[in-house]
């Protein structure tokens, strides 16, 4: 496995921590279809959730939020339709998030939630 990946697996690893203590039941990882990749895919009370895991470490120009540019938005949207679809889940509340981790001050990591950061209209 390569250095990317490793560290990609291993913040995958934060985000589903943090999440599952707040209350998100996380039912996959790593989902890999023709639409692109999902990091995480979790269940908060009724509502699917795909979830985009983004880290940036010190000094880096942009913050892990400013990160997921217009391009992999669309690629997100692209891969949650076509899970929603293959899984015949279509008229199931979902939603696209972002957790977003840099280097923390107090602690170990900065853990940033944000709901509903994609909206589709799917």
């Amino acid at each position: 496995m390569d250095g990317r990946k490793s560290l990609g697996n291993h913040f995958e690893g934060v985000a589903a921590r943090y999440l599952t203590s707040r209350g998100i039941r996380i039912l996959e990882r790593n989902v890999y279809n023709r639409g692109g990749e999902i990091d995480l895919i979790g269940q908060e009370n009724d509502t699917l959730v795909f979830f985009e895991v983004r880290y940036r470490g010190e000094g880096s120009l942009a913050t892990p939020a400013e990160s997921v540019t217009f391009p992999k938005q669309r690629r997100l949207l692209k891969a949650a339709s076509y899970y929603l679809h293959r899984h015949g889940l279509w008229n199931c509340n979902s939603r696209i998030d972002v957790v977003a981790i840099s280097p923390g001050t107090v602690k170990k990591y900065r853990v940033q939630w944000i709901k509903n950061a994609i909206q589709a209209g799917f």
